[in-house]
């Protein structure tokens, strides 16, 4: 454990300015506010805010850092209050240390709610202040070196679990590689044991293997560059063991395959250096294809800098370059504790001007609730990213396997909210398209375009996710007002009775319902039936009997007091049955289900005799001849000829009667014949069953049938 004056004299050591006393006030203040307590260990357990003080020190951070370190545990695990702590130290050190002790327990716990919702208070306090971050990662990394003292298996994973899934991607995003690398190593130690003792098992026989194979490499590189007049530094740092195991995984290769198990550094003193290294390393010796990535020109998201390149280099050994300035290097190693540090002083302390930041502020509040809020937080979270432009030059940052999509709803939530489509590269692409390193992208807007809620299925990007949730939460609850609205007011004229709002007021309090608005989106979305909101209002009304539900002649016609049907968005609160596709021009029965509001049946679809005995969830619909013009899903089957060129056939006379294939799938095969299930986009049943004629009167084609079930 550090002493007393040790930590005072690292922190005088390189701030001569720092206040001495207060350091000693907190030192003390920590050692008697913890008093007899332990630690797993064994040890007192005022050495771990007096060790995470020292790791703070070691990153060259202000006084107020040091003394949120050594005070952080005191308000959640003592007597001492926060009044104790801004009476004793001013109310800069309490406002840090409340905002390290709301977070105090921000562990994976079975109750995720609580861990997710601690998750939001971390991000809301380090956007008003960096340094809450740096002291908790302080905290997570010396708790992270002690893990091993704790005896509950299942606790030490939990633990290295969020070590892994948040705090060393937060230390990665601000720039703290060292602490990265260290956290993730103690991670993996727990979680893959046996993994990282055979990674460390290979760097051990390679390094008896290569005998002084660096040392050799090292001295060769510093010869190349004296010679080409290059004035600098030259070390070689090998790479961790969870950093070797995970590229082995992501590219799917053996150890063996790997070439940058071992990196070497270049530090010169100015950027012109930088580049005139490069050009003396790349002369020298022959370059790996598509190893080169200059992070000087275009840095990475949290504030690295440096140029990257592979060769084939000493002793013909593929070796990883990076070449950098020493303050290049100062960020490289310590992020924003390069700029947080006591050199700053007071001064600017907020974190709202990093872009990832203000991002998953953005998240925060589009998300419903806390959980959505952790994962989507993770998916924003990513380590291997691409770079891309807009077409005036600017840099967007994306995870790897991101899209167009991800792309608009970075650059701003309006253009992604209203994205149509995107060219990239100057060429029309799908929004599906995954983006490469480099691309240039124009996103194609329009006003009448909404999110669609089928994006979910393939953006990769937290800020995406939350804002297409959003949008989906807010339409499908108008939706749900809408056809509740319908629902009730359909009924009400069928039992003669006035319908409005004042009307529906007084029974309210009947459903928990606030508002009216509320009343009819719990009718829409199945929670409340419109029987028992009209037995509200009339409580003398008697119930109808509920006689078991005979199937309905196919030729019936919809009565006055159907509901429209309007084309909605799929999967909205009105949604079509996958086992009879219904099409305009069908006849049509609503069911209504719990949560999902209601799903449309053909009125013979055989699925309907399953709610035979549930006729209050049954609901009289008709299409409206208003919102026909639009497209919806038919599906047929088809008994095709086996011979070349039968499938061309199928497709092109569908096309040719405008529909459009949205999905075929072959059901049965044989030497003659394949039989294939067809969805097609078509306006209505006219248009499904001239296309089906069209079909029937083609040569290759065996039968066709409209598909039921």
């Amino acid at each position: 454990m550090i002493r007393q004056f040790e930590l005072v004299e690292r922190v005088k050591a390189y701030d001569p300015s720092a206040d001495e006393d207060a350091i000693n006030r907190a030192y003390v203040f920590s050692v008697q506010a913890h008093g007899a307590q332990k630690r797993a260990s064994g040890d007192p357990y005022f050495s771990h805010p007096v060790e995470v003080a020292g790791i703070l020190a070691q990153m060259k951070l202000d006084a107020a850092s040091i003394i949120t370190g050594l005070l952080h545990d005191t308000v959640e695990d003592t007597v001492a209050t926060l009044e104790d702590i801004e009476r004793l130290f001013g109310k800069d050190i309490a406002r840090l240390v409340d905002g390290v002790t709301k977070l105090s327990r921000i562990e994976l716990q079975s109750d995720q709610t609580k861990q997710a919702e601690n998750f939001r208070k971390l991000v809301l306090a380090m956007s008003e202040d960096i340094r809450v971050l740096l002291v908790k990662l302080a905290d997570r990394l010396h708790n992270m070196q002690t893990l091993h003292f704790i005896k509950i298996p299942e606790k030490r994973r939990r633990i290295a679990r969020e070590t892994m899934d948040i705090y060393a991607p937060l230390a990665e995003r601000i720039g703290i590689h060292r602490m990265k690398d260290e956290l993730e190593d103690l991670a993996f130690a727990e979680l893959q044991p046996e993994g990282r003792a055979s990674v460390m098992t290979r760097l051990a026989f390679l390094k008896e293997q290569g005998g002084g194979l660096v040392k050799r490499v090292l001295a060769e590189l510093q010869t190349t560059l004296d010679a080409g007049g290059v004035e600098a530094a030259v070390t070689g740092r090998e790479k961790s063991p969870y950093s070797i195991w995970r590229k082995m995984q992501r590219k799917n290769i053996g150890f063996e395959q790997l070439s940058d198990i071992m990196a070497f550094r270049i530090v010169v003193s100015s950027l012109e250096q930088c580049y005139q290294a490069l050009g003396v390393i790349h002369s020298h010796y022959p370059v790996v294809p598509g190893r080169f990535k200059d992070y000087i020109s275009t840095p990475k998201p949290n504030g690295y800098r440096s140029l990257h390149t592979g060769v084939i280099g000493p002793e013909r050994q593929r070796i990883e370059i990076q070449i950098r300035t020493r303050e290049m290097h100062e960020v490289a190693e310590l992020g924003v504790a390069a700029h947080w540090s006591y050199k700053q002083g007071a001064g600017r302390t907020e974190g709202k001007q990093y872009r990832w930041l203000r991002e998953l502020l953005d998240i925060l509040e589009h998300a419903s609730n806390p959980e959505e809020f952790l994962e989507n937080t993770k998916l924003e979270m990513y380590q291997d990213q691409v770079f891309c432009f807009t077409p005036k030059g600017d840099l967007i940052a994306l995870p790897r396997g991101a899209g167009p999509v991800d792309f608009a709803y970075a650059v701003h939530s309006q253009v992604g909210d209203t994205c149509v489509g995107a060219k990239i590269n100057g060429r029309i692409a799908p929004l599906k398209t995954a983006l490469a390193n480099g691309d240039q992208v124009e996103i194609i807007t329009s006003k009448a375009q909404t999110p669609s809620p089928t994006w979910e299925r393939f953006v990769v990007t937290g800020k995406a996710r939350a804002c297409i949730r959003r949008f989906v939460r807010a339409q499908q609850r108008a939706q749900y007002m809408d056809l509740g609205k319908e629902i009730l007011n359909k009924a009400f004229r069928h039992d003669n009775l006035e319908f409005s709002d004042r009307t529906l007021d007084p029974v309210l309090k009947n459903f928990g319902a606030p508002s009216v608005d509320d009343l009819y989106a719990a009718v829409g979305e199945g929670l409340v039936t419109k029987g028992e909101v009209l037995s509200a209002v009339q409580p003398n009304r008697a119930e109808p009997k509920t006689a078991k539900i005979v199937p309905l002649p196919r030729n019936r016609k919809p009565s006055d007091h159907a509901v429209p049907i309007r084309g909605l968005i799929p999967g909205m609160a009105v949604h079509y049955a996958g086992c009879c596709h219904p099409l305009p021009g069908d006849r049509i029965v609503g069911i209504v289900t719990t949560g999902k509001g209601v799903t449309i049946h053909t009125i013979d679809c055989e699925t309907l005799e399953s709610f035979a005995d549930t006729p209050e969830r049954w609901l009289d619909v008709a299409w409206d001849n208003d919102e026909a013009s639009g497209f919806q899903v038919g599906r047929i089957s088809v008994m095709l000829g086996n011979e070349p060129g039968s499938l061309a056939s199928l497709t092109a006379v569908i096309g040719k009667n405008h529909g459009n294939i949205t999905n075929l799938k072959i059901t049965n095969r044989s030497a003659d014949f394949f039989e294939i299930l067809v969805d097609i986009e078509v306006q209505d049943v006219k248009h499904l069953s001239n296309l089906i004629a069209a079909l029937r009167a083609t040569p290759v084609i065996n039968s066709v049938e409209r598909a039921r079930g």
